[in-house]
Order: structure tokens, then sequence, then C-alpha cells
């Protein structure tokens, strides 16, 4: 069974507690109408993605219309969450991944480009700049954007 992935909810995948209370503010603050997960660290978003246990009921877990990924996290950075992402043959590799992190070295922004990802978003300094690209956010991604479909139950 396939699935379009606009259907789905957003994963962000953050492991600061502080960011992650801002960011899911600013998104509130926008109206936005859809649903946000939280996974904080890379190692469980693969097992997410994969609905591995404990994430195998897509009922409760459902695939994400896309994911909000920091790049710098425990077990498994971003990077290799992207990588991951990417190769998977299930239709799952069409996810959109947009990168949402602190780092504004070109090395890292290359990187993440070259692994595959749909858009680079470094984190505001203030919660008035994190408000308006929650705002641009939803405009492209949630109202622009066409979603790719997605197989529910990605290659392991």
């Amino acid at each position: 069974m396939d699935i379009r992935s606009a259907n789905g909810p957003i994963l962000l995948v953050e492991d600061d507690p502080s960011d992650v209370r801002l960011i899911q503010r600013a998104f509130q603050k926008i109206g936005n109408g859809f649903q946000m997960l939280r996974l904080s660290n890379g190692d469980d978003a693969v097992a997410y993605l994969a609905g591995d246990d404990p994430y195998e009921n897509r009922g409760a877990h459902p695939m994400p219309s896309l994911v909000l990924l920091d790049l710098k996290l425990p077990r498994r950075s971003g990077f290799e969450v992207l990588q991951w992402v990417r190769r998977q043959e299930s239709g799952l590799n069409r996810l959109p991944v947009v990168v949402l992190t602190s780092s504004r070295h070109s090395a890292d922004i290359n990187r993440a480009y070259d692994l595959g990802a749909n858009s680079y978003l470094v984190k505001p300094e203030n919660s008035a700049q994190l408000d308006h690209l929650a705002s641009e956010f939803k405009t492209y991604w949630l109202r622009l954007n066409e979603f790719p479909t997605l197989y529910s139950e990605p290659a392991r």
C-alpha cells in the first residue's frame, strides 16, 4: 500500500530540549493544522522511519510528511540519518528532508546537499526570526509544495 507523504505529520529530530520548545511554539503560533512528532537522536529517527520496534504500528506512528533534521545528534548524526533515508529503495528515499541546524559552515551545507537534503535552514537567533521562519516554512512546504508518494512499509 502506498501513501501520499502529505498526509503525515512533521518529524522533528532534535536533541536540544530548548530548541524543541522554541520550534514547537513557533509552529503552534502560526496555526499549523498539522501534527509534529519529536525524536531526540538519529537511531530513533531511523527506527521510526523503518517501522522498527517500537514504531512498527503505522496507525500509532504514521509516516511523516517531511523530516526537520538537526545535524548534531547523539547516536547517529543527522548526516547519517539523511544518508540512510536516501539509500532506501522503498519510496522512502523520496521523503522530503529539511535540515534545521545551527551550523553555517559551508562544509556542512555542501555535505547535507550532497547527501540529498531538500533544504538547509539555519536556526534563527531569536524567537521573532524563528516565528518568521515557521511562517515561511508553512507557506512553502505545507501549502505550495507537492509531496511524493511513499510506501507505508519501507525496506529495512
